[in-house]
């Protein structure tokens, strides 16, 4: 134990070296994100999470550096934080997982590396948080409608009006079976309209139950 912190800032491997191969690592999760968040709607929480779970992953490779013991060690570690726990946010479980890579690079010696690893995934995550993706266009409208409503068609026309893109992601009985419950991405045309879009399907509904969330981040979990 006396020698734990020899390696205090290098060992096997220079600062420079981590710093590229965390860039590189970087670079890769960007990649997948903006494709991801091109071709989808998923939300900003795991977008995020894409980008910095790479970095994480590079630094407890090079944690671990060969050695079994330490292997088998992060791997119980890791699947014991993941499997053993509630499913959460995308981006509650990179924090985890964050702070766990940073306590091996600790009791590795490597601390000014577990410091610096720190600061950079936190500013990353702070500045991911604030670049405007397109995840954010969408919305999750909830709808309720009787059973005696043919519901397959029976918004078209407001969705024209109000929305410039809709998709039915998941229907679901309710009431014994006397109500469906609708879920909707949609992605408005005017947000300022957004009251009067919730007038015209109450109308249409039965002035039942109709539910509109921006904030899509609650229904992504890892």
């Amino acid at each position: 134990m006396s020698s734990i912190f020899s390696s205090i800032l290098t060992g096997s491997f220079s600062v420079g070296q981590y710093l590229l191969c965390l860039l590189f690592a970087g670079l890769c999760g960007a990649i997948a994100a903006l494709t991801l968040g091109r071709e989808s709607t998923s939300s900003r929480s795991f977008l995020i999470s894409l980008v910095v779970l790479p970095i994480i992953v590079a630094t407890v490779i090079l944690m671990v550096n060969g050695s079994v013991g330490t292997g088998i060690a992060v791997a119980g570690a890791f699947s014991l934080v993941r499997f053993r726990s509630a499913a959460g946010r995308a981006r509650d479980i990179s924090a985890i997982f964050l702070v766990m890579a940073a306590g091996l690079a600790c009791a590795a010696g490597y601390v000014a590396i577990a410091l610096l690893f720190t600061l950079i995934a936190s500013g990353l995550i702070l500045l991911l948080s604030r670049v405007p993706m397109s995840c954010e266009r969408f919305a999750a409208l909830h709808i309720t409608v009787p059973e005696s409503l043919h519901f397959a068609n029976a918004f078209d026309d407001l969705f024209e009006q109000y929305t410039k893109s809709r998709k039915l992601v998941k229907a679901k009985t309710s009431n014994m079976g006397s109500l469906y419950k609708l879920d909707y991405k949609i992605e408005m045309k005017d947000p300022d309209r957004l009251q009067e879009f919730l007038d015209a399907l109450r109308c249409r509904n039965g002035n039942l139950e109709i539910a509109i969330l921006n904030d899509t981040e609650g229904g992504e979990e890892l």
